[in-house]
């Protein structure tokens, strides 16, 4: 499931508001040489993809390179002309190379290796899912004012998010975007805060604001529920409380409907301009884009995915939109000087390859302007899962542990939120860390109405606490061997970046 691949790896060395197209040196090229009868007689020789093509954005250039996604047998399924992508598909086996030879394409590549009607098994489980005798015992344990499961909420007495409700729970003119598997808006806890005029599927590549389309196609999309929960879910009495539950929350569902719960880059690129467009102060991105985990620059299909995700996430900082991503669950140091992917393509056969992590990225976490963030337990100590890096990581947010054990009701170190069909569960990973940030920042955000994401950014750091590199070796599930090696200082490291981030700062 998408809560377990979700995010990872370095920031771009690349300044934040230098747009990734320019640092890279794109340049014009050449026209192509296909003729259309060559090119239709092989446009159906092939799978039928998925790419993007990312042009100028002059409306001429646009309109010649459209005509020239007709010719090479593409078809275009939703154009993003005020940053330059077009979606298509296409069947034909030699649509990328071609389109990469028009001129005023900038690059062009297909965001998938299996056909479009491709599916597969990545669920990964790890949903523990809080029974009603269990619920009924955590309740018992309920302090007067608290919400009837907020015991097993350690996370946020460790940010002071309990405390900070009663301060300022957040204004319900700030919405977090959850970009994820879809959202339950009928689940008790989520309803009171649920923002559907902002909310959408994404996963054609093509927003569908059809009522309901935001919603996760079954119970085992649960992720982007309990995401949601994390967030905003309601004082009201019932179940558990988010980190802002005053703001609201919104859904851009991006993940395939499938098994496979895959995040292709046509649907996330179609998320951050969906946003961005529909007052979204704040996105939260608790995945990566499939099916690389790292899409390598020197490969013109991951080349082109890298600048088309890009060009919509730095169209919504624009526009105004902060966006949060959770660092990895695979214990990588993102500052190293090579990592190994085993895990690429997801969505067909795999292969092992050496990477060079600042020039193969991790789409979007290290994208410029994003908040990448770690996870810490309960200790207030780096998760044994989460990846970490000097320069990279942010700040840290809490997102379980199970070698952490708290003192609560269920002695679970994971974070309890929201499941769909009103149920509720504990999951833990970098994909919970980002949620408490993206909440944290929308307290900040009604705080400082006029705070822009850059701003934001500086005052998340500012206000987080930073335990400082550990004084002993890390060994984060207690087998007696060293697990990672923190680099930094107390002011900032690889473990943390500037801190946990704190909810009751953010208030006060």
């Amino acid at each position: 499931m998408a809560h377990l691949r979700s995010r990872r790896r370095l920031a771009l060395a690349v300044p934040v508001a230098l747009s990734l197209t320019a640092a890279l040196g794109f340049l014009p090229t050449a026209a192509s040489a296909a003729t259309p009868a060559a090119t239709a007689a092989r446009a159906a020789d092939g799978p039928g993809l998925a790419y993007v093509v990312n042009t100028r954005t002059d409306h001429r250039t646009i309109e010649s390179v459209q005509r020239a996604i007709t010719r090479n047998g593409g078809t275009v399924v939703a154009s993003y002309d005020r940053i330059g992508v077009i979606v298509v598909h296409s069947a034909n086996p030699d649509f990328g190379p071609r389109m990469r030879a028009v001129r005023g394409v900038q690059s062009a590549g297909a965001t998938r290796t299996a056909p479009l009607t491709a599916a597969g098994t990545t669920d990964e489980g790890a949903v523990q899912v809080l029974s009603k005798a269990e619920a009924a015992k955590v309740s018992r344990g309920a302090a007067a004012g608290e919400e009837p499961l907020e015991a097993d909420q350690w996370d946020l007495r460790a940010i002071g998010a309990d405390k900070a409700a009663t301060i300022d729970p957040g204004s319900r003119h700030v919405t977090v975007g959850v970009i994820d598997t879809g959202v339950d808006d009928t689940h008790p806890d989520i309803a009171p805060n649920f923002s559907a005029s902002q909310s959408a599927s994404c996963v054609s590549g093509k927003a569908d604001t059809t009522y309901g389309a935001w919603r996760p196609a079954d119970a085992d999309h649960y992720h982007g529920t309990h995401v949601a929960g994390e967030i905003a879910a309601a004082r009201n009495g019932i179940g558990v409380a988010g980190v802002a539950p005053g703001v609201k929350v919104a859904s851009i569902t991006v993940a395939q409907p499938d098994a496979t719960s895959l995040f292709y880059p046509e649907s996330v690129v179609c998320a951050f301009v969906f946003a961005a467009d529909h007052g979204i102060e704040i996105t939260n991105n608790s995945y990566y884009v499939d099916p690389w985990l790292y899409n390598c620059m020197d490969d013109p299909d991951q080349r082109a995915i890298v600048d088309a995700v890009n060009r919509a996430q730095l169209y919504a900082q624009d526009k105004g939109t902060l966006n949060v991503a959770s660092a990895g669950n695979s214990n990588d140091d993102l500052d190293a000087d090579a990592l190994t992917d085993a895990s690429s393509p997801d969505d067909a056969t795999p292969t092992t390859r050496t990477v060079d992590p600042h020039e193969c990225f991790d789409v979007p976490t290290q994208l410029p302007g994003v908040v990448t963030v770690s996870a810490v337990g309960v200790k207030g100590t780096k998760s044994y899962y989460s990846s970490y890096g000097r320069g990279v990581v942010d700040v840290a947010g809490p997102g379980g542990d199970k070698y952490q054990i708290p003192d609560t009701p269920s002695k679970n170190g994971r974070i309890l939120s929201t499941l769909p069909n009103g149920q509720y569960g504990f999951l833990q990973g970098t994909s919970m860390a980002s949620p408490h940030v993206a909440a944290v920042a929308a307290l900040l955000k009604s705080s400082h109405p006029h705070a822009t994401p850059a701003q934001l950014q500086a005052l998340l750091k500012a206000e987080a606490d930073n335990p400082g590199c550990p004084a002993e070796p890390y060994d984060g599930n207690g087998d007696g061997v060293v697990d990672a090696t923190c680099a930094g200082g107390k002011r900032v490291n690889g473990f943390y970046g500037f801190g946990v981030v704190n909810a009751l700062r953010a208030v006060k």
